[in-house]
This record gives C-alpha cells, sequence and structure tokens, in this order.
C-alpha cells in the first residue's frame, strides 16, 4: 500500500499484465485516487518512464473530483515502443501549513508559531538539494517570502499574504516540497504511431476495379492490380490515408461459390477470394488473374506516391485445393468420416472454406503464418485487417502480434470480430491496435450516447475504435431504408465519432439493396465482379460529403484523438450531439481546438429543437471571449457562422443538410 496510498490507477489493463495504448505525440491522462490519514493534504505526481527505463517526463497532477482525491495528469510520449508510467503519491506540507495558517492567523490563534512554520516550510523548500533543487530565480522568490514572513514590523496579515502570493504558489506548484513520496508500480505503455490511432481506411476489390464483361458472350475479364491502381487517386482524392484489399490470393475451385452465396458456380464466376488457395499457390501468392508481385509493388509505389498506404486482408483460412492441405492435413480438423470439416456459423455453411486447428501443430502453423505475414511486410504492406480473429487461439496472437510488433513496429493490425464483448476486448488487450466494434447497429440518440461514451472511455485504453457504417458483408436495416440521408448520417458518424473510420467501396453510391432475408447487399461483391460508374456518385453527393469530413479531420486534432468527447443533451429525441476537444497545451497545433457536431438521427424528415451545451466542457469561457457565455460557432460543413451560448436552437432537415459540424471560436 505504501506511507500515501496510491490506488486505482489507469490507465491499467487486468493491474498491467497487458499495456495500455497511446501514439506518439497524444496527450495521456493518467489517473489516480491518492488519500492518506487525517487532515494533512496530499498530492500526486504522474512520470513517464521511457522504454529505456528512465524517467522522460513527470507533471503534478490536478484534483479532477474534490472530495473523492481522485487525481489526473497528462504525459506525452515522443517515440515508439513500450514505455511506462507511475504515479507518486505525497504529502504536501505547504497546502496544509497554508490551510491551517490562513484559518489561525485570521482567527489570532498561534500567529507567530504559524508565521515561524511557514519561514521554515519556506526554507526547507528553497534549500533543497538533488533533483528536486529548484532553479535559484524560483528559489530567490521562496527566500524572499521567508524574509516576509520573519519580518515582525509587519502586520501579520501581510507576512502571510507574502507566502500565501501567486508568485510563491507557482514556484510550488511548479517545484512541489514532497514528503512520504510513494511511487506506484511502473505500468506499462505501448506507444504506436499516430495511424494506429487515427486514419481512414477505403476498401475494395481490386479484381472488379477495370473488370470488363463481354456483351455477347457475357464472359468477364478480371480487373487487376495495374487496373486497381487506375482507381488510386480518386480514393486519396477522397482524403483517406489507407486502401484496404480483400484477399488477392489464388481462389479454389472445389465447392467454389456462386453469386449470391450460391452452392453452384456457373462457368465465368470467379469465387469468393477468402476461399484462398489453389494449385496456383496459397497465402503468399497472388491470383494469376489480377497479376505479379511487380505489378503489386507497383500498386504499393502509386499508392505511396498519392499518400496512402495499403492493408491487407489476413485470412487464416483454406480452401479445399490449398497446399496446405495436401501438405499439412493435421493442420486442419478430420470428422469421423474421414472429410475435412468445413466452416460454419449455423445456419451458414461454407463448404468452399477449411478452417485451421490450432491444436494439432501449433508451432508448424505459427510458423507459417509468420512467415506468410513477412512476404507481404517485404511488398510494403503496412496494416492488415485480420479476418474474423475470433475463431483463433487468443495465445497465437498475442505471440504473432508481439513479434511482429519488435521487428516492424510500424504495421498496424485490425481487428475484425464481430463477436462476444469479452472476446473482442481480449483482442485487442493482447495486442491488435484496432477494432471493429458494434456502431454498425448503434442507431437509436440512446444507444449512440452511450456507445460513445463508452469506447472514449476508459475502454478506450486498449480496445481503439473503427468505424464502419457498412462492410462487404454487412448492410445494416438502417441503411437498407434510410437512402442518401441515411448513408449521410452514418457517415459522418463514424467520421467524426471515432478517430479511425472506414467505408467498403460502393458506399459513394448508396448501395443498399439487401439480399432477401439477411443483412448484406444483394449481388455480393464477395461472388462476382463488380465495376462501377463513379461518375454517379457527383449527383448523390456523399463522396463530396467524405471527401468533406476526412478533410475535416485532417484540419482538427480534435477530432483525431479519441478521449475527451462529452455528450450534450437535446429535447428531441433524434438529435444526438456530442463534442471533442483539445486544450491548448494538449494540441499539437499549440491552440485549443473544440469541434461541436449535431447530427438529425432520423433521414426521412426534419427534425427540432434544443441542444444545452456544457460550456465548462468546451473549454469556455476562454481568455478573452465575452463574458455572456456566447461564443462564435462556425460551421465547417456550411460554411455559416452562428452566435450560440449555452442552449442552441437547431432544425436540421436531411434533405438538406443531416448535421451541423461546428468550430468554436470565442466572441
Amino acid at each position: 500500500m505504501g506511507r500515501i496510498p496510491v490506488v486505482d490507477v489507469s490507465p491499467v489493463v487486468d493491474a498491467g499484465r497487458w499495456p495500455a495504448k497511446a501514439v506518439v505525440g497524444e496527450a495521456v491522462p493518467i489517473r489516480a485516487t491518492v488519500f492518506r490519514e487525517g487532515h494533512d493534504a496530499v498530492a500526486a505526481t504522474a512520470v513517464l518512464v521511457g522504454p529505456d527505463g528512465r524517467d522522460r517526463a513527470r507533471t503534478r497532477m490536478v484534483d479532477i473530483a474534490p472530495g473523492l482525491d481522485r487525481f489526473e495528469g497528462r504525459l506525452v510520449p515522443d517515440s515508439l515502443g513500450l514505455w511506462g508510467f507511475r504515479v507518486e503519491g505525497w504529502s504536501d506540507p505547504y497546502a496544509t501549513w497554508a490551510h491551517d495558517a490562513t484559518i489561525k492567523v485570521e482567527a489570532g490563534i498561534d500567529v507567530e508559531l504559524m508565521l515561524t512554520e511557514g519561514a521554515l516550510l519556506l526554507e526547507r523548500a528553497a534549500r533543497r538539494t538533488g533533483r528536486e533543487k529548484p532553479p535559484a530565480e524560483a528559489a530567490e522568490v521562496l527566500l524572499a517570502a521567508v524574509t516576509a514572513l520573519r519580518d515582525t514590523g509587519r502586520p501579520p496579515q501581510a507576512r502571510l499574504a507574502a507566502a500565501l502570493s501567486d508568485e510563491v504558489r507557482a514556484v510550488l506548484d511548479e517545484h512541489p516540497l514532497r514528503d512520504l513520496v510513494t511511487p506506484s508500480p511502473v505500468y506499462p505503455l505501448q506507444v504506436d504511431r499516430e495511424l494506429a490511432l487515427a486514419g481512414a481506411w477505403y476498401e475494395m476489390f481490386p479484381r472488379s476495379a477495370g473488370a470488363v464483361r463481354d456483351p455477347d458472350t457475357g464472359e468477364w475479364t478480371s480487373g487487376t492490380l495495374r487496373t486497381a491502381a487506375l482507381e488510386l487517386p480518386r480514393i486519396a482524392g477522397l482524403g483517406f490515408d489507407i486502401v484496404y484489399l480483400t484477399p488477392v490470393h489464388p481462389i479454389g475451385t472445389t465447392y467454389r461459390k456462386g453469386r449470391n452465396n450460391s452452392l453452384t458456380a456457373l462457368p465465368g464466376d470467379p469465387g469468393s477470394p477468402y476461399a484462398i488457395g489453389s494449385p496456383d499457390g496459397g497465402h503468399d501468392a497472388i491470383d494469376p488473374a489480377l497479376g505479379t508481385f511487380e505489378d503489386f509493388d507497383a500498386f504499393v509505389a502509386t499508392a505511396r506516391g498519392l499518400g496512402l498506404e495499403v492493408a491487407l486482408d489476413l485470412a487464416l483460412q483454406a480452401s479445399p485445393d490449398h497446399p496446405w492441405v495436401t501438405e499439412h492435413p493435421e493442420w486442419f480438423t478430420t470428422r469421423a468420416d474421414g472429410t475435412i470439416a468445413y466452416a460454419e456459423n449455423p445456419p451458414k455453411k461454407y463448404q468452399d472454406i477449411y478452417p485451421l486447428n490450432f491444436d494439432n501443430d501449433p508451432e508448424g502453423i505459427y510458423q507459417e503464418i509468420r512467415r506468410v505475414l513477412q512476404v507481404w511486410i517485404d511488398h510494403g504492406v503496412t496494416a492488415f485487417r485480420v479476418d474474423n480473429p475470433h475463431t483463433k487461439p487468443l495465445t497465437f496472437w498475442e505471440r504473432l502480434l508481439a513479434d511482429v510488433r519488435a521487428t516492424h513496429p510500424e504495421v498496424i493490425f485490425l481487428s475484425e470480430a464481430f463477436t462476444k464483448p469479452a472476446m473482442m476486448l481480449n483482442l485487442a488487450r493482447i495486442g491488435f491496435h484496432q477494432s471493429y466494434t458494434y456502431f454498425t447497429w448503434r442507431n437509436s440518440k440512446t444507444e449512440l450516447e452511450e456507445y460513445l461514451r463508452e469506447v472514449s472511455g476508459e475502454q478506450g485504453s486498449w480496445m481503439r475504435p473503427n468505424f464502419w457504417p457498412t462492410t462487404h458483408d454487412i448492410l445494416p436495416p438502417y441503411l437498407q431504408h434510410g437512402g442518401i440521408a441515411g448513408f449521410a448520417v452514418r457517415a459522418v458518424l463514424a467520421a467524426l465519432g471515432s478517430p479511425s473510420w472506414g467505408v467498403y467501396s460502393g458506399y459513394e453510391l448508396v448501395e443498399n439493396v439487401p439480399r432477401p432475408g439477411v443483412e448484406e447487399q444483394i449481388d455480393n461483391e464477395k461472388y462476382e465482379y463488380k465495376p462501377r460508374d463513379w461518375a454517379l456518385a457527383d449527383d448523390l453527393g456523399i463522396a463530396l460529403l467524405i471527401g468533406r469530413l476526412n478533410e475535416i479531420r485532417r484540419q482538427h486534432p480534435a477530432l483525431r484523438q479519441l478521449r475527451d468527447l462529452t455528450v450534450h443533451p437535446t429535447s428531441d429525441d433524434a438529435l444526438l450531439c456530442f463534442s471533442r476537444s483539445l486544450d491548448a497545451e494538449d494540441s499539437p497545433t499549440g491552440r485549443p481546438d473544440t469541434i461541436i457536431v449535431v447530427v438529425n438521427l432520423d433521414p426521412f424528415q426534419a427534425r427540432e429543437g434544443l441542444v444545452y451545451l456544457d460550456l465548462a466542457a468546451l473549454g469556455l469561457p476562454r481568455p478573452g471571449s465575452a463574458p455572456t457565455g456566447l461564443f462564435v460557432a462556425h460551421d465547417v460543413l456550411s460554411d455559416e457562422t452562428y452566435a450560440w451560448g449555452s442552449t442552441v436552437y437547431v432544425r436540421l432537415d436531411p434533405a438538406v443538410r443531416c448535421a451541423h459540424v461546428v468550430q468554436v471560436d470565442p466572441a
């Protein structure tokens, strides 16, 4: 426990078993409960420990819950690696003396005794040695107060005031006198690059880009990596950071699925790219229809030239034709009738896919997957979207992610695990950089308010959310029925509700026709070629909105961090309001940054009502702002400016606009 108890430290994952997460330049809030017996004042210091084990930075923590002894301080790591932090609780003799002396001198009790004790205290603070020795100019301020305290020719109140001056308090805030210093354990903090926290992803099937259908025979010619590269300027122009490719490997023919997951493939049906493996190779090969590694390298080079990074789908499964099936049959499950078990998610059956069995030869499987990953890393892949990681052992992922991070800390892994909370959370805890979430199914105001608070709160210390309105597998009911306005609403919520978000190719075209009875699109691209006419997107306006949202995200650092989100009440059950805010000292620009988002969740009709803004959460009033509480609200979507205060009337018609995205400026 220690002399000054320090408990409930955060962010801590399972008592430090796994590290909490941060990125370079992120202001990480460190919190702890610090207290002691009796009535003497206590305080706390947060200390940042570098990967080399040396103390790199420290900051005095502030009491964020008076009466509850809860303290907070922010630390900013400046490089990649496994960092650490601790909290030091300590007795604050100056604060204790200042409190007691103020009461006693005013009451005329023990006046000279209190002033003498203050002089001795400040003299001790000024003459410290070692690491906590104050600078000469700070010591001079303290010694001047000592002289004043001992000047019996002045009134006691004046002598006391000299020791309680703003100058003295500032010195002791910066260089506190700390007694009974009690450190917590050092807790781990994994620091990644910024893209692990904040980025915009764009998913595409490269075979669809440039695919051509013969009008006479109906036969398709696949798009290639070269034709897919022609799409990159458009994707970069929309402001995305990562282009994510579904599997590019050879596809099996045994039990190949036809259109819309049909059990019978017709001639020319390309099959699911998730049925990986054929005589042309497995996970370390490229489908010959897409091209060669030379073509892949050219795709990566083009992407990088446009400011895009390349992510690849990592789907650890095999078609019946995969080389693994004949070379390593022990890597699969053999049923009682001698057949290899195919994948099932009852009532769904995936006869074209064999899942790996990690129990028979876990070391062999591990070494092979690690080898495969290195192949793609060597060809410029810097991110992996991992398909269904929840169907593989956590021990496998923990080892694999740690191994890659040790040798390639720039590589990012996104967990695609729409599963039970315990598995989702622990995949994040053991090392996945980002996680898909339940956002896709959170639609009502109450659901979204609760979910935004959840993912930006303590959970955000390990499970960085990546919001996707749809995927190639999922078309939720809200988007099936919400039309263009529904797609606009979900884009705003995803892009501004999380620092990482993504869209599946075709979102700009409002592709919203479901396959009957399931939450996925008809004519699903997973089973067929789907070239698109992108000129049609200009008329729908979603592409323009996506581009503007990504531009706003780049302009405002508050939108590239997860914490410090506040939900603000509204009077209408379809109006959702939240804000993200950065103080000047936490902002990379050195200026405060606050964005307020008000969204009409009803895609069918205009809604109006009052928004009740928490001005303190917005950092208002700021120095120089109007004392009335009014501020300049500049809508960065519409380029309109309003005078807003603590209560705001809004009306949002989804046919015109579905949201206000307001930059806060002091009036």
